[in-house]
């Protein structure tokens, strides 16, 4: 094979620093190592980028909650993430921060190119806005009232903004991907933004913010600060060296158009429309291709940090090892479809194929090289009929591996590697060594049977490389032998003859007993689950990590005379106030009819006190009182609360007043 001196320059979405990244976020910059390293071993030269989004309200927010300026916050929350990314042997080759100074720079100067050209204008938004995705929608845009992103709850916001004309290049985007069938996959992603965004009409996108501060002010409007996604989209160009002015360096240069964005298909519309849309105004070229990859989801409902089941890498590699986990999320992923990961199914998966079809297979071949003949790996050259097939599956594997690659579809490849080591632990059967052992005059095919199983396993575990790499560093250790280059993995018999492997071979991943794994995770649950601190009462307040259909469990029966006991009435928020030293809590004045209550409330994390003044809400009015957080609490708002944990405030659908009876 001739091997290809090619640029490739990826990237994948930046992780937004508004907490640690659960097993569902790492999955993202373990499949990108993955393409990363396989181009590289192709003879790419490969620029792999990541990095964090560091600015917006809601990281705003949670800096206030905990007292600190959110430089201090995104630098500690950054900090976390790229331990994680590092924990995961991913061979990034630069981590970019939005607050690098560099990129706040072009991201200012961007902003006054296209303003001076005419693409972006000032006026006035009004409309529903999502915090955590930092989006406006009109109420036709939203699903079920709610976020048509993420799902979780809007509110009326009315501002001051600058906007981009979106309209204005909308028809050439579309020409660009019914041109290019390539540039959005899965198909299916390219189908979605066709038909529910572009084909209908894009409206202006606003591109700046006056009710927070923490982002990157505009020059010539400094009470303005740039809206997330152009500030957050740009870092694929700054990165490389982008300059405004002209000045670009020239690795910007030689890699740009980026052959691959790799991101999760919730932000797959920013990508596919907006960034596109932003650098035809900056004239410059699309990128080659925008992969919107599945979530991995949790198998038993929604991942609950008060429940202690949020599963974050760190976590996992305790467990079971960085090259497990990496096995895992690669493997389990589908390529359109989401995948789902459960502790047992990650034991199941650690003991059937790491365990048993390769740990084994290395060591019963080390093994009985050792025991046969002292663990010199001789190639006698006495063949049968079986060979040829084993050959032939062994030398054909990087042609399927390849293919599958190019299609980016990860678990494919690496199940392609792992039925190569599956035809390995069939040939043993099929050759029985052991009985070949027992007769003097079939020892020299016994040695040519153990040289063509090293040979295969060899080319196996080069091939893993790119997946495992850590496991494939200990295979050849033991084989005594280099990894072989991409341009030899169709070649059959380049082990030297001679060789000899280690005299003790070691268990490459030990067989787990499921309930031991089991007992280890209740007590890291438990762990995170105290660490979070979080009561009964405040429980709703808990960060979302996923989504999944919500599981309704029953609660014991009561009777109607029971329900009967419960006052239900309409109160309006008169005052609310954050609870000091909490996380969680906020105190309202409830009007109800001609009298006043108060409620605390864990509810910080979906509602400001300025959003409580003057709502409409659902009060429980006849709850025995109790004190939270050193506040009387004289009653309950009703929250409904979704498969991600975001709550939301049950109102009258009517107008109705104060003190109305709800039965």
């Amino acid at each position: 094979m001739e091997k290809i001196r090619k640029r490739y320059y990826m990237t994948t979405a930046i992780a937004y620093t508004s907490g640690k990244p659960h097993i569902g976020n790492t999955y993202e910059i373990v499949l990108a190592d993955s393409i990363a390293r396989f181009h590289r071993e192709q003879g790419y030269d490969v620029f792999f980028q990541t990095g964090t989004d560091e600015h917006g309200q809601k990281i705003e927010l949670k800096a206030q909650e905990q007292g600190i300026t959110p430089k201090e916050f995104v630098d500690g929350v950054a900090g976390q993430i790229k331990e994680i990314w590092d924990l995961m042997n991913t061979s990034y080759d630069k981590f970019i921060r939005t607050t690098d100074d560099y990129h706040e720079a072009q991201v200012q100067k961007i902003f006054k190119k296209l303003y001076d050209q005419g693409d972006i204008y000032k006026g006035y938004y009004e409309g529903m806005y999502c915090t955590p995705c930092e989006s406006f929608f009109t109420e036709s845009q939203l699903v079920d009232g709610k976020c048509p992103d993420c799902g979780r709850p809007v509110t009326p916001a009315k501002e001051e903004a600058y906007f981009f004309r979106m309209s204005k290049y909308a028809q050439r985007l579309i020409d660009h991907i019914n041109s290019h069938p390539e540039f959005i996959q899965p198909v299916s992603r390219k189908n979605e933004m066709m038909n529910n965004f572009l084909l209908p009409g894009l409206q202006d996108l606003c591109v700046s913010r006056t009710s927070f501060t923490w982002g990157i002010p505009v020059t010539f409007d400094p009470k303005h600060v740039t809206y997330v996604w152009l500030d957050a989209l740009t870092n694929y160009i700054t990165g490389i060296g982008y300059d405004c002015d002209g000045e670009s360096t020239e690795q910007f240069k030689t890699m740009w158009p980026a052959d691959l964005h790799l991101i999760g298909k919730d932000i797959i519309r920013f990508h596919t429309i907006y960034w596109p849309i932003f650098l035809m105004a900056l004239d410059l070229p699309l990128p080659k291709q925008v992969f919107g990859h599945p979530w991995l989801l949790q198998g038993d409902g929604k991942m609950s940090k008060s429940k202690g089941n949020v599963i974050y890498a760190d976590d996992l590699v305790k467990l079971f090892g960085v090259d497990a986990v990496r096995y895992f999320v690669l493997h389990e992923m589908p390529f359109e479809n989401d995948g789902v990961i459960t502790w047992e199914l990650l034991v199941e998966r650690l003991n059937s194929e790491l365990a048993n079809t390769l740990g084994n297979l290395v060591n019963r071949t080390i093994s009985m090289t050792n025991k046969y003949f002292g663990g010199v790996v001789a190639d006698k050259g006495v063949t049968d009929t079986m060979d040829e097939d084993l050959k032939a599956v062994v030398t054909g594997t990087i042609v399927k591996v390849v293919e599958k690659m190019d299609q980016l579809r990860v678990a494919d490849a690496l199940t392609e590697i792992f039925n190569l080591f599956k035809r390995c632990n069939k040939y043993i059967d099929e050759t029985m060594p052991w009985a070949l052992a027992k007769d003097e005059a079939q020892q020299d095919r016994l040695s040519t049977v153990l040289y063509n199983l090293t040979e295969a396993i060899t080319i196996g575990a080069s091939m893993l490389e790119s997946f495992m790499p850590e496991t494939t560093e200990r295979i050849l250790k033991q084989l005594n032998t280099e990894k072989r280059d991409y341009e030899q993995l169709d070649q059959f018999g380049l082990y030297p003859s001679g060789n000899k492997v280690t005299d003790t071979p070691e268990i490459l991943f030990a067989r787990l007993k499921m309930e031991d794994v089991l007992a280890d995770v209740e007590k890291m649950q438990a762990e995170q689950k105290a660490a979070v601190g979080i009561s009964e009462e405040t429980e709703a307040e808990e960060e979302e990590e996923t989504a999944g259909e919500l599981h309704v469990e029953l609660k014991e029966e009561i009777s109607f005379e029971d329900f009967g006991k419960m006052q239900f009435a309409v109160g309006e928020i008169i005052s609310c106030e954050a609870v000091k030293k909490s996380k969680k809590l906020l105190c309202s004045q409830v009007k109800v009819g001609d009298r006043t209550i108060q409620v605390v409330s864990g509810i910080k994390a979906a509602y400001t006190p300025e959003e409580m003044k003057g709502k409409k809400v659902m009060v429980l009015l006849n709850l025995k009182p109790a004190k939270l957080a050193g506040l009387l609490s004289e009653g309950m708002l009703l929250c409904a609360e979704d498969a991600e944990g975001n709550l939301s405030l049950m109102t009258p659908e009517r107008p109705m007043p104060s003190g109305a009876e709800i039965s």
